[in-house]
């Protein structure tokens, strides 16, 4: 009976001695972790409709948190997007445009507030792994911006001497991969970047499960040039570009169980989107926004709406989907409101989307919503269901031969004459112009319009808007 007594007692240790100590979630606030894609199309994610990308961890991840089918992008370009979403502003208030390239000598300036730094004044531990995107030179890098790490780009993927059109429209230099500060290669081909990042990402759970985080995960895919790892392909029915979004969720997949063998997933808020829509003109290396309208660099329904899902268990209604619009400047308001953190000194265009991802509010935080585009051009606003556009020029691929294998097609430019009006919310691919009978709602966003250009301005009326601030540069 000893013998039993004491073969049991020993087990019972040695069983006690393989559990991984969990800690204590109960007091510690939420860590945060934000997976972006790049160029990612709408439909490009099982659980919003692709028929031919396999994307189970995503599906899990909707399946288990709040799927959002009308959150919009903060601009339909990298660098502005990504400037919007980290710092809750338009991007054309803190003076972040277009997507900033080698020879670009500004960057985010110093005074604006991104993510990293809001949590890092309450104690968290912040890293970015993947494509930056706001400024390459040392004053500009994440590192100046509130993270304690980084590995990866300064700029997009196709930034260097590969690029198909190098030569004759481009003249780009060699493309540097830094950790932290340093540049420690150079890239001659991506196909380990994705497996990288995710490792790396892990890593840093792994490291900090004793106290908050936040996480940052900015992948350069799925922009051209596309790549992507034996281990994936050839996998997909949707060709290489499929296979590079399943490699994606595989990432996804290896983040979420990180937190769960961590006992962190309870205590986590994982949010997944992408910075803008496909860019069509690559053909088969892009992606699909259907059933919206174009795709990147427009302001149509195509351009901005992203797919988007937030994870946080015991806080956020499994299964739960919303239809209220949102956009990317609210993210950093309601992250400091779920950290109990203080928000930015400075204005910013962002509002908590809290009460909305809770189901507890029935209608969107903002009045409006407003999408611009080059350098300070406003081309539409989201009111209610509503959607119009003011004149403008944009670009298409309709009626051109698609690009293909990674080679670029040829855009047709377009000019919108007249203000058209929709309803996106029966009319979600915009095809019905309702402006004509609907002369009250024009009105009506016309006003939230007027407003935000004499704040924001608005270049294609030659307004410059008296709250926009400038971005860091070089020289200063």
């Amino acid at each position: 009976m000893r013998i039993s007594l004491f073969f049991l007692f020993t087990i019972g240790l040695i069983s006690c001695a393989e559990k991984k100590p969990q800690p204590d979630e109960s007091n510690r606030p939420p860590n945060i972790v934000l997976i972006f894609t790049d160029d990612q199309g709408y439909q490009d994610v099982g659980v919003f409709g692709s028929p031919n990308i396999k994307t189970p961890n995503l599906d899990q991840m909707a399946s288990e948190g709040v799927k959002l089918t009308s959150y919009y992008a903060a601009q339909a370009v990298c660098s502005a997007s990504r400037a919007g979403i980290l710092t809750g502003c338009y991007p054309n208030r803190i003076g972040i445009h277009n997507a900033l390239g080698p020879d670009n000598t500004h960057g985010i300036n110093s005074s604006e507030t991104t993510i990293a730094e809001m949590l890092k004044e309450k104690g968290y531990a912040t890293a970015i792994y993947g494509k930056w995107h706001l400024g390459h030179h040392d004053k500009f890098l994440p590192t100046r911006h509130g993270f304690d790490e980084w590995f990866g780009i300064p700029y997009s993927n196709d930034m260097w001497p590969n690029h198909p059109q190098q030569g004759t429209i481009f003249n780009f230099p060699d493309l540097p991969l830094y950790e932290n500060e340093t540049v420690i290669d150079t890239l001659t081909e991506q196909s380990q970047l994705t497996t990288q990042i995710t490792e790396r990402s892990v890593d840093f759970i792994q490291r900090n499960k004793d106290k908050p985080f936040f996480l940052y995960v900015p992948h350069p895919q799925p922009h051209v040039p596309l790549f992507v790892s034996d281990k994936f392909k050839g996998k997909s029915e949707r060709g290489l570009y499929g296979d590079v979004i399943m490699e994606i969720d595989w990432s996804v997949g290896q983040i979420m169980q990180a937190l769960k063998e961590n006992g962190l997933e309870e205590n986590t808020m994982v949010i997944f989107t992408s910075d803008n829509g496909p860019w069509l003109s690559y053909g088969n290396h892009a992606g699909s926004a259907l059933p919206l309208r174009e795709g990147k660099g427009t302001a149509w329904e195509g351009g901005q709406r992203e797919p988007c899902i937030i994870k946080y268990p015991n806080k956020l209604k499994a299964g739960s989907v919303i239809d209220l619009p949102m956009m990317a400047i609210d993210v950093l308001p309601t992250i400091a409101e779920i950290t109990e953190s203080k928000l930015p000194e400075t204005t910013i265009d962002g509002k908590s989307a809290w009460s909305i991802l809770t189901g507890e509010r029935k209608f969107p935080v903002q009045d409006a919503y407003f999408f611009y585009y080059r350098v300070n051009e406003l081309f539409g606003v989201r009111y209610g269901k509503w959607k119009l556009y003011f004149p403008h020029t944009y670009r298409t691929m309709d009626g051109q031969e698609p690009g293909k294998d990674g080679q670029p097609g040829q855009y047709r430019m377009v000019d919108l004459e007249e203000i058209e009006l929709y309803d996106v919310v029966n009319d979600v691919s915009e095809t019905k112009n309702v402006a004509e009978g609907n002369p009250e709602v024009v009105a009506e966003i016309k006003v939230f319009a007027n407003t935000i250009r004499q704040r924001l301005g608005d270049s294609l009326l030659g307004i410059e808007g008296t709250e926009t601030r400038e971005p860091g540069r070089l020289e200063e």
